[in-house]
């Protein structure tokens, strides 16, 4: 594994680590907090502005993860979770982390997830936001809730309004930015907010891939034998049931907050009190 990391500007580089190249970006001082990008195969712009909140007092270390975002790969590279877990394992290693906090939303918490239950003693805390179920029956459930939501007849006539509407050649950019907003709509609560989270884009071969090696998975027995501080916070009206994630909590011995004003991006519905909770829990300076 090479650690020859090369600056592209201030607080970014990228990092080679198992063959690949991964986009790093760093903001802030003090105690780290590795934050994982859900997806599978989106980046960690979709996080931001909110996440940077938490910088102070810490430095929050993020990265695009392999297969996505600024960290592509070939298409003979493998993009499954174990090869997750391992860039995980080779960037805690690259950047002299021993222990270490990690931050993971949605599929990024599974991840933090699979990599606490692989190197348990490399794991200090655990701060998991709309984690995705540990179990592929709760995935399957998500799915399901998920697509009925797009079925939503409003979301439908905004789609249809949109073909309309002219945008296409008029304003593309226009355009492809409210296709965005309607594509993600069924992940919040006032399905208004959409607009204000930042876009993103999924690969699709990574996302398929990974959940493709995870198969019909089950960690409840692996996460229980752990014993990690733990954080859980979980939305009221997120499409991910709130039922997987108090069996998270359960497993974890984790302290479960839901958010009572937000679905699956509590950092864009409920910022306020996404930043309060875990500004509590992550370590920071004085």
């Amino acid at each position: 594994m090479s650690s020859d990391a090369i600056q592209l500007e201030p607080g970014t580089g990228r990092v080679s680590v198992n063959g690949v190249d991964l986009y790093v970006r760093t903001v802030g001082d003090g105690p780290d907090t590795v934050v994982l990008h859900g997806g599978p195969g989106a980046h960690h712009d979709y996080l931001l502005p909110q996440y940077d909140a938490l910088a102070v007092g810490r430095r929050l270390r993020y990265y695009d993860q392999r297969g996505g975002g600024r960290s592509p790969v070939a298409r003979d590279v493998q993009v499954g979770w174990r090869e997750h877990v391992a860039d995980l394992n080779g960037l805690s290693a690259h950047w002299q982390l021993t222990s270490t906090t990690l931050l993971g939303y949605s599929w990024g918490a599974l991840l933090a997830m699979l990599y606490a239950v692989h190197y348990p003693a490399r794991v200090a805390r655990l701060a998991l936001v709309s984690p995705a179920p540990t179990t592929a029956a709760g995935r399957a459930e998500f799915e399901r809730r998920f697509t009925e939501r797009m079925r939503a007849p409003w979301i439908e006539e905004q789609r249809r309004a949109l073909q309309r509407s002219g945008l296409r050649r008029s304003n593309p950019e226009a355009y492809r930015r409210r296709a965005f907003e309607l594509s993600v709509a069924g992940y919040f609560k006032d399905r208004a907010r959409a607009r204000d989270l930042t876009e993103f884009r999924v690969t699709a071969r990574t996302q398929q891939a990974v959940w493709e090696s995870l198969g019909e998975y089950d960690l409840s027995e692996q996460l229980a034998r752990l014993s990690i501080p733990s954080l859980v916070l979980h939305g009221r009206f997120d499409p991910v049931p709130l039922a997987t994630a108090e069996h998270t909590a359960r497993l974890l011995g984790a302290r479960l907050e839901i958010l009572e004003h937000s679905g699956h991006a509590p950092h864009v519905e409920d910022a306020p009190r996404f930043v309060d909770l875990l500004d509590d829990f992550l370590p920071k300076t004085a």
